[in-house]
């Protein structure tokens, strides 16, 4: 129990550090308005242009209520668009806008900053092991119970 712990602890607090890291960023960039949560949606989506709630919500790890509270704010903000599926009315697929689009080459451009300067601190190497390892544990603990991601 205790290597789980301190599993979680860890990539808890990493994750922090990364994502405060981010918004400090994008904030100098003029995107002052976000959490660290709207990051991991707007990322999602930046990734899978047209995806549905659903999808993104299962890719995010985020219950359906919030994914729900959370595109609505990102609608208000003007960082996304919801488009009424052709082939299932009930559906939405869920689009950047064009100031969206804007928030995404900044984005990408913080992230880029980021992994340059935690790769001059760990070594190029060792970031690479680190998320080798990182995708391997979540990809095999994701296949056998996808029950707990949600």
């Amino acid at each position: 129990m205790l290597n789980i712990s301190k599993i979680g602890s860890l990539l808890k607090r990493t994750y922090r550090i990364y994502s405060n890291n981010c918004l400090k960023r994008l904030e100098a960039k003029g995107f002052s308005d976000l959490r660290p949560s709207f990051l991991e949606i707007l990322f999602y989506i930046c990734e899978n242009p047209g995806s549905s709630i659903k999808d993104i919500g299962i890719g995010c790890g985020l219950k359906k209520q919030t994914m729900t509270s959370h595109l609505n704010e990102l609608v208000k903000r003007g960082y996304i668009s919801r488009k009424i599926n052709d082939h299932d009315k009930r559906e939405q697929n869920i689009f950047l806008t064009e100031y969206g689009e804007k928030f995404k080459f900044s984005l990408m451009e913080s992230i880029s900053e980021i992994e340059m300067e935690f790769s001059s601190q760990v070594g190029s190497v060792e970031l690479e092991r680190v998320e080798h390892h990182l995708k391997n544990f979540h990809d095999k603990i994701y296949k056998k119970d996808s029950s707990l991601i949600l």
